[in-house]
């Protein structure tokens, strides 16, 4: 299993305020979640949670933003930040501050309704940034498919290039998707990622058109993640 801790980094580029800020909100928001008790955490997920049949019925339409916001566990928050922290910042120094924001807002909205169109009727609450960062890494694979993905394999420092390792993702993404049509247990929210990805990806090409692509800087002088 392939462990990621970080990428090659824009040379130059807009300092990734709003990646950083969105990090620090996911966990200012998850800390107060792990102060409420067991029945005030749940009343709180499934008030800002985005629940399919409401936004069905036209209720609570703000939870397709404020889901995005939530988190389900630490390590279900630690995964998505550590995702954040290796792909959105490439993507805000590309294209600028105000638009990254854009771009991330919309791309957790895609993923929200993407994850309700193949879940129609569900009443459980979906919650993580990991739609957003699906439109993110979308973006990426199309921006920097050669950049270099830093990280472990078993015990071995490897390098993967972007494509690859995006794109295999985006595969389990797919096969599991797929596999859970019809399931209505609940559980990881394929589609949502699925969607956000697509949603990426279709941004990405518009990025490279209106920004280009910046230069990257590889090897001992760039930045490569928390553990690198």
């Amino acid at each position: 299993m392939f462990f990621p801790i970080g990428d090659d980094q824009v040379h130059q580029g807009h300092k990734p305020y709003f990646a950083y800020g969105f990090i620090a909100l996911n966990v200012l928001i998850f800390i107060y979640q792990a102060t409420l008790d067991a029945g005030s955490f749940n009343e709180f997920v499934y008030t800002y949670g985005c629940i399919p049949d409401e936004i069905e019925n036209g209720q609570d339409y703000y939870t397709l933003l404020t889901s995005t916001f939530l988190h389900g566990s630490w390590m279900h928050l630690i995964g998505n930040m550590l995702y954040m922290w290796i792909f959105a910042d490439n993507i805000e120094a590309s294209i600028g501050n105000a638009p990254f924001a854009v771009f991330y807002l919309l791309g957790g909205l895609a993923a929200g309704l993407c994850h309700i169109y193949f879940n129609p009727g569900s009443t459980i609450p979906a919650v993580g940034a990991s739609g957003a960062l699906s439109a993110v890494m979308g973006a990426y694979i199309v921006k920097f498919p050669k950049s270099n993905i830093k990280g472990y394999f078993v015990f071995f420092r490897v390098n993967v290039p972007a494509f690859v390792f995006l794109g295999f993702w985006f595969f389990q993404q797919s096969q599991s998707g797929y596999a859970s049509l019809g399931d209505t247990s609940g559980g990881i929210a394929w589609w949502a990622h699925i969607g956000g990805f697509v949603f990426g990806v279709l941004c990405g090409f518009l990025f490279r058109t209106w920004y280009g692509v910046p230069e990257l800087k590889v090897g001992s002088g760039g930045r490569k993640g928390p553990f690198a």
